[in-house]
C-alpha cells in the first residue's frame, strides 16, 4: 500500500466513532487493528452502476458528479461493530491529487433504513487536507438499500450499497479553521462482510483429565 492510500485510510477511524482521533495523524500514520478493504481497479462495481453525487459549500464549492468508471470504492464492516463505512475515490490527476470521501453509518450488513446517523470524512490527497464531522449526529442517510451481489456461500458477503442525505452541520478541517457543509449526497458503492474466526466446535477431554 502506498503512503497515501495509507493515510487516507488512517483517518477512517473518526468515521468508525473510535476515541482518540482527535490529532491529526501523520501521512504515513495507519491504524492498528484496521482492515483496509481491497482496492478495485477496473470501476467501482462489476455491473457498472456504481456513483457518488455530492454537493460541497463553505470552505470549497465542489458540485461532485462521478460515475462507475471514474470511481474506485471499497467498504466494509466498520472497525468498531458500530455500522458500515463506504469509501469512495474519484479521477487521479496528473499531479497526485485526488478527492476521496468516506462515510460511515450506524446500519448492520445488508439491512435498509431510513434517518440513519451518518459521519463522514472528506480527504484531499496529495494536499495533507482533511475535513471530518467527527460524529454522527452532523449528517442523515435519508434512504439506505443494501443489496446482495455475487456469490452466495463461503467466508465473505458483498453488497451494492445505495444511500441518499444530506448534512445538517459543517465539517472541520483537522488543521485550521476552514469548515465545509455537505449539503447533499447520494451513492451506489461496494462493501464486503468476511468473516474472521472460523466456528470452533467443542470437544469433551480425555476421560482422567480435568
Amino acid at each position: 500500500m502506498n503512503g497515501t492510500r495509507a493515510a487516507a485510510f488512517a483517518v477512517v477511524c473518526l468515521i468508525a466513532g473510535s476515541i482518540g482521533c482527535g490529532q491529526q495523524p501523520a501521512p504515513s500514520t495507519t491504524v492498528p487493528g484496521l482492515a483496509v478493504p481491497a482496492k478495485r481497479s477496473d470501476g467501482c462495481l462489476p455491473s457498472g452502476n456504481g456513483y457518488l453525487r455530492a454537493r460541497i459549500r463553505g470552505a470549497l464549492t465542489l458540485d461532485i458528479d462521478w460515475q462507475d468508471a471514474e470511481l474506485e470504492c471499497d467498504g466494509g464492516a466498520r472497525p468498531d461493530g458500530s455500522g458500515i463505512r463506504v469509501a469512495f475515490a474519484g479521477p487521479q490527476r496528473t499531479d497526485g491529487r485526488r478527492l476521496r470521501l468516506v462515510f460511515g453509518l450506524r446500519a448492520s450488513e445488508g439491512t435498509g433504513g431510513r434517518a440513519i446517523p451518518t459521519n463522514l470524512t472528506v480527504i484531499f490527497e496529495g494536499e495533507q487536507r482533511l475535513f471530518a464531522t467527527r460524529g454522527d449526529d452532523r449528517c442523515t442517510t435519508d434512504e439506505l438499500r443494501q443489496e446482495r451481489v455475487g456469490a452466495l456461500g463461503g467466508n465473505s458477503r458483498s453488497y451494492r450499497v445505495v444511500a441518499r442525505g444530506f448534512c445538517t452541520a459543517p465539517a472541520s478541517a483537522l488543521a485550521g479553521d476552514e469548515r465545509i457543509v455537505i449539503n447533499s449526497f447520494d451513492f451506489a458503492g461496494h462493501v464486503v462482510f468476511e468473516d474472521t474466526h472460523a466456528q470452533v466446535t467443542p470437544t469433551e477431554p480425555p476421560r482422567g483429565t480435568l
